[in-house]
C-alpha cells in the first residue's frame, strides 16, 4: 500500500507543475535560438496579445470546472465589440456607456446560455453551439456587415494606451486574474463550482442549487468574453463583426493545458494563465522563427491532445 501511494505523488506533482516547467523550458529554448525572444519589447507584446485569450480562458475555466463547455465565446467577442463600438464614437457618449453596453451584451448572452442549459437540460455543447451561430448573426446584423470605425481616443486607450509604461490590456489581465482567483478560491460560489463539477448529484443532494451555480458560471463567462471583446475592439480600433473566429478553441485549450479537467471538478486560474502564456509563447516563437501559421495550428492541436491525455492519465492514476 505504501509503495502505491508514493508512486502516485510524483504523478500529481507532474500534473501540477509540469505545465509551468514546460513554459520555462520553451522560453529557454527560444531564447537560445533567437535573441529577439528574451527582450522586454517582445515579452510585452506576448503578454499583451495573451491578455484577450486569457480573459476568455478565465471565463471558460469556470464553465469547465462545473462540467460544462462554452463554444459561443468567439461570437460573444464579436457581438460585444460591435455593441461597444456603436456607442464609442467621438463626442457622443462618455466612455462608461460603450463599456456598460458591451459588458451588458456579454452578460445577457451568457445568462441566456445558462438559462437554456439549466431549464431545458440540453447539453451545454449543443446550446452554446447554437448561441455561437446566433451571436455571429447578431454581430453582422448590428453592424450591417461592415466594420464600425471612428472610435474615440478614450475608448482606444483601453487596448492601445499605457499606464506608467505598462500596456493597459496587461493591467486588465492582472485585475481579471486576481478577481477570478478570488471568486474561485475564496467564495462560496467557487466552492460550489468544484462541488457541482466533482459530483453534480451529490452536490444537489447536499443542498446546493446546481441550476443557480450554472447560471452564475455562464454569466461570468459571458461577462469576461465581453471584456475581451472590448479590449480587442479597442486594440484594432474598429468593431469587427467577423472578430473572434476560433477564439473559443484557444481559450478552451488554455484552460485544459493549464490543468482544468475536462470531466469537471478540477482547475485553477493560475494554471489557466500559464496555459494561455504557453500558447502565446509558442505562437510568438514560431513567428520569430518564420514558421507559417499552418504549422502553428498543427503544433497547437498536438499540445491540446497531449494535455487531454495527461489529464486522463492523472485521473486514472489517482483513482
Amino acid at each position: 500500500m505504501k509503495s502505491t501511494l508514493t508512486d502516485k505523488v510524483p504523478l500529481r506533482r507532474i500534473g501540477q507543475y509540469g505545465i509551468f516547467l514546460a513554459l520555462v523550458l520553451i522560453c529557454l529554448v527560444l531564447a537560445l535560438i533567437t535573441p529577439k525572444f528574451l527582450t522586454v519589447p517582445n515579452l510585452t507584446i506576448i503578454v499583451t496579445q495573451v491578455s484577450i485569450n486569457a480573459l476568455l480562458a478565465f471565463g471558460v475555466t469556470f464553465v469547465i470546472i462545473t462540467g460544462g463547455i462554452d463554444l459561443s465565446l468567439g461570437s460573444m467577442v464579436a457581438v460585444t465589440g460591435v455593441v461597444a463600438a456603436s456607442f464609442a464614437h467621438p463626442d457622443t457618449y462618455p466612455l462608461v456607456v460603450p463599456l456598460a453596453m458591451g459588458l451588458l451584451a456579454g452578460v445577457l448572452i451568457g445568462a441566456f446560455n445558462g438559462f437554456v442549459i439549466t431549464k431545458s437540460k440540453v447539453p451545454p455543447f449543443i446550446v452554446t453551439l447554437g448561441t455561437m451561430t446566433i451571436g455571429r448573426g447578431l454581430a453582422l446584423i448590428l453592424s450591417k456587415g461592415r466594420p464600425i470605425s471612428n472610435l474615440s481616443d478614450t475608448f482606444n486607450f483601453i487596448g492601445g494606451g499605457k499606464v506608467l509604461g505598462v500596456p493597459f490590456p496587461i493591467l486588465v489581465l492582472v485585475v481579471a486574474f486576481v478577481s477570478c482567483s478570488v471568486i474561485l478560491r475564496k467564495t462560496v460560489l467557487g466552492r460550489y463550482m468544484y462541488a457541482v463539477g466533482g459530483n453534480e448529484q451529490a452536490a444537489r443532494a447536499s443542498g446546493i442549487d446546481v441550476s443557480k451555480v450554472k447560471m452564475w458560471v455562464y454569466t461570468l463567462s459571458g461577462g469576461l468574453a465581453a471584456l475581451a471583446g472590448i479590449v480587442l475592439t479597442s486594440r484594432i480600433t474598429t468593431g469587427q463583426p467577423n472578430a473572434g473566429v476560433g477564439f473559443e478553441l484557444n481559450a478552451i485549450a488554455a484552460a485544459i493545458i493549464g490543468g482544468t479537467s475536462t470531466s469537471g471538478g478540477t482547475g485553477t486560474m493560475a494554471g489557466t494563465l500559464i496555459g494561455a502564456l504557453l500558447i502565446g509563447v509558442i505562437s510568438n516563437g514560431l513567428d520569430l522563427l518564420n514558421v507559417t501559421s499552418y504549422y502553428q495550428q498543427v503544433a497547437m492541436g498536438v499540445i491540446i491532445i497531449g494535455a487531454v491525455v495527461l489529464d486522463s492519465f492523472n485521473r486514472t492514476s489517482a483513482s
